[in-house]
């Protein structure tokens, strides 16, 4: 017999026991992992739906204003320098950042207003590609306009002008079709025309003309300051604004998931923990006369404290392997449920070497306290009981 055989061997004369509780603590691991990897899953996905929801950085022309006084009348501040951009090379500045890999949407705008049915609405130009990429929670009557004749209308602007989709309109002496009519979104959206760009600035003789440009940003990491930074080199005559509200809002969202998934898995893994530690501390007081034997055969408090704790080992080591597997599997069945789309969850080796040790290492950490009463165990009344 030795250190590894006698564990082995103690765990072997109480099989249920050993198996109800490998199987617990098989059961805990298998959530842990199962709930930390749809987690992630599940944050990424949220992530990815987020940063389309919306741009949260602003490029605008820079302007400057006069405060202007005359005679002790105060007659306001008046903005004076640029007021547009030259679309085509700020756009092609943006899109060739260092960090253009972090941007998912990169979308001018130039707006106008203009008499339509007899009633002046504000119409803005968007290039409906790149709009589309941004506004994801759109959703029109109709359609969304396929090329540079159809036009998108905001719920309030159609109710306005008295237009209905399929109809005609007159913009800046282009005859449109109304493509769709937006369902009402709470935003300055529900308010405005949506056309094409190029036919926009055209048709009032500013070609290639943009009155600002959004940005929508990957949040991962979030490096909004740096994107922001970079922006401001490649195009130096403009005014960039990172939307901060609106990316904490949506890390603070993503946070929330990941901060639940450890709880949760924090009170699962404190559970079986104890667990283990109660087996333990069982095995201890039903085993002093055996301790005492050993004891008394020349085996040291270090050696009976090992012989304990390799047991927790055991049990922990083959419950980290049956767990993570069975975490693994359950995930994916789950993921399947949830329609995630093209979401997936791969194995990784080194999440499983980690699993591994983190449960090996917690298993033996809670049998420390009984593996220490164990060697406190005195082997002179042990035998006397005898």
């Amino acid at each position: 017999m030795n250190l590894f055989t006698i564990p082995l061997r103690n765990l072997g004369r109480r099989p249920l026991r050993t198996v109800l509780l490998t199987a617990v603590f098989t059961i805990g691991v298998m959530s842990v992992v199962s709930i930390q990897q749809l987690s992630t899953v599940v944050g990424n996905n949220l992530e990815e739906k987020l940063n389309k929801f919306g741009a949260n950085i602003l490029v605008t022309p820079k302007t400057e204003s006069l405060s202007v006084s005359y005679g002790g009348l105060d007659l306001g501040n008046v903005a004076y320098g640029a007021h547009e951009l030259q679309g085509d090379p700020v756009l092609s500045s943006i899109r060739a950042i260092d960090l253009k890999d972090r941007l998912s949407a990169v979308a001018p705008k130039f707006a106008s207003i203009s008499k339509v049915n007899g009633v002046p609405v504000a119409v803005v130009g968007v290039s409906m590609a790149d709009e589309l990429s941004i506004k994801t929670h759109w959703y029109p009557e109709g359609n969304f306009p396929q090329n540079d004749r159809e036009v998108l209308l905001g719920s309030n602007a159609a109710e306005k002008i008295g237009i209905r989709t399929g109809q005609n309109v007159s913009i800046e002496g282009n005859t449109l079709k109304v493509a769709g009519i937006l369902d009402p979104t709470g935003t300055e959206d529900d308010n405005v025309i949506f056309m094409d760009i190029n036919l926009l600035r055209n048709s009032v003789g500013r070609p290639g003309a943009v009155h600002f440009i959004e940005v929508a940003a990957l949040c991962a990491g979030c490096p909004i300051d740096e994107i922001v930074e970079q922006i401001v080199k490649a195009v130096p005559d403009t005014e960039v604004k990172a939307l901060q509200h609106v990316v904490k809002q949506r890390m603070s969202a993503i946070g929330f998931v990941n901060r639940m998934a450890w709880s949760v898995s924090g009170v699962i893994l404190l559970t079986a923990c104890f667990m283990i530690g109660l087996s333990i501390f069982s095995a201890v007081n039903e085993r002093k006369t055996e301790i005492g034997l050993m004891r008394s055969l020349g085996f040291s408090t270090s050696s009976v404290f090992s012989i304990f704790c390799l047991e927790a080992l055991f049990i922990g080591s083959m419950a980290g392997i049956a767990g993570y597997a069975g975490g693994f599997l359950a995930s994916g069945r789950i993921l399947q449920t949830l329609d995630l789309g093209e979401a997936d969850i791969a194995f990784d080796p080194a999440a499983f070497g980690i699993t591994f040790l983190a449960v090996a290492g917690l298993s033996v950490l809670a049998a420390v306290i009984p593996s220490l009463r164990a060697t406190r165990v005195d082997p002179s009344r042990t035998l006397v009981s005898l």
